[in-house]
């Protein structure tokens, strides 16, 4: 792999150690250079996602690679449950990675600068055209930790109305239903979104289901 890889992935280092932590009987990332150009270091970025090979020891002592995806901006992404009328707010979006589209939340990377709070007033503002009158914390999720070292804050929005909706981002359609009815698109199979599912997941834990 090139120069430029490995001084990317120094860099990402700096700038963001905690991606870099070790715990005891965990998986190791190992940081001298040779390794890390061995391995490839940052094999991809764009201004979305970077994609990284790591070189670490397994804790059986064995030595080798591991790839994970992650956020180009350290600020982290959100997902928003939008409230409107005691109702819950679905958008039906086309999504490039399946090839398909999907009944689910207003949702998208993190911005640089923006707290989570400010991105996702700034989220629902752009994909459905509404202003947040009140907005709820309903914590954080892990999207894939298999894969991506992300996390990304979900809220709820209590919202004032639907207006425009982001036609270019592949968004189609906007209706509100019932929390039951959310929950049911779960159940059958409707929706599928992971994201989605967490945050009605999250938003009847926390105690918001008391919905029409």
């Amino acid at each position: 792999m090139s120069d430029e890889s490995v001084q990317l992935y120094e860099k990402l280092r700096a700038e963001r150690p905690g991606l870099f932590h070790n715990d005891p009987n965990g998986i190791e990332i190992l940081t001298y250079p040779a390794a890390v150009k061995a391995a490839g270091g940052v094999v991809y970025k764009d201004p979305y996602v970077m994609l990284v090979r790591d070189p670490v020891r397994f804790p059986d002592g064995r030595t080798g690679t591991y790839i994970r995806l992650i956020n180009t901006t350290a600020e982290q992404g959100c997902a928003i449950l939008p409230l409107l009328e005691g109702r819950v707010v679905l958008i039906e979006q086309y999504r490039h990675a399946t090839r398909s589209w999907h009944w689910e939340v207003p949702r998208g990377f993190g911005t640089a600068e923006l707290t989570g709070e400010a991105n996702a007033i700034k989220e629902i503002e752009e994909e459905i055209g509404a202003q947040v009158q009140t907005l709820v914390p309903l914590g954080e999720v892990h999207p894939d930790s298999g894969l991506t070292g992300n996390r990304v804050l979900l809220f709820a929005a209590y919202i004032d109305g639907i207006g425009q909706l982001a036609a270019d981002e592949g968004i189609r359609n906007a209706r509100t239903v019932p929390f039951a009815e959310a929950e049911a698109m779960v159940g059958d199979g409707r929706i599928t979104d992971g994201f989605t599912i967490a945050i009605l997941s999250r938003a009847r834990l926390t105690g918001l289901t008391g919905l029409a």
